[in-house]
């Protein structure tokens, strides 16, 4: 199948039995509505986000995986002979599709972004992602453009920050005791 047509592409890449399709963020509403009403996509079964920050650069090693896996009793980074390739920006933002049919597809729509850039909500498109598209603002503060309510979903409130981002400082927190209010 091909994605000639989808509006906003800027690159296909098949890769592990899987179809990525790489879109420029300010055109993801077009894209993913086009999916949707001329491709057959009719379900968004998830949305994640990756933090790619030093992605690439000197001390990030990653592994030679293949199609049986790898022998966990090996290390990990295999020597630090493979440093993975830089990513176009710090964040990609991953909306995986279904086509629910009698001839089933799946396809993954990736936009990528800087730290403080927004993407637009699909809301609109399929509203499962309203979920979703709060678990990313709560846990990596990925601002998802027009979502009707962009609220923490899954931490506290008063929270400070987002845990998944690879910038959050890791540390402690101080052990409070009951005579010690």
């Amino acid at each position: 199948m091909t994605f000639d047509g989808v509006p906003g592409l800027v690159e296909t890449v098949e890769a592990h039995g899987e179809t990525t399709l790489i879109v420029d963020p300010a055109r993801l509403i077009e894209t993913c509505t086009h999916l949707r009403d001329v491709e057959g996509f009719n379900f968004l079964s998830d949305i994640s986000a990756a933090d790619y920050l030093g992605w690439g650069s000197t001390g990030v090693s990653g592994y030679i995986g293949t199609a049986s896996g790898r022998d966990l009793n090996l290390p990990g980074t295999q020597g630090l002979q493979v440093l993975p390739a830089a990513k176009a920006r710090r964040f990609a933002v991953n909306h995986h599709l279904l086509s629910v049919s009698s001839s089933p597809r799946r396809v993954r729509v990736q936009t990528w972004l800087d730290d403080g850039e927004a993407v637009p909500s699909v809301v609109g498109i399929w509203p499962t992602a309203d979920w979703h598209e709060r678990e990313a603002w709560d846990l990596m503060g990925i601002v998802f453009e027009g979502h009707p309510n962009l609220t923490r979903i899954l931490m506290e409130d008063d929270w400070e920050g987002h845990p998944l981002r690879k910038d959050y400082p890791i540390g402690g927190e101080p052990v409070r005791f009951s005579e010690d209010e």
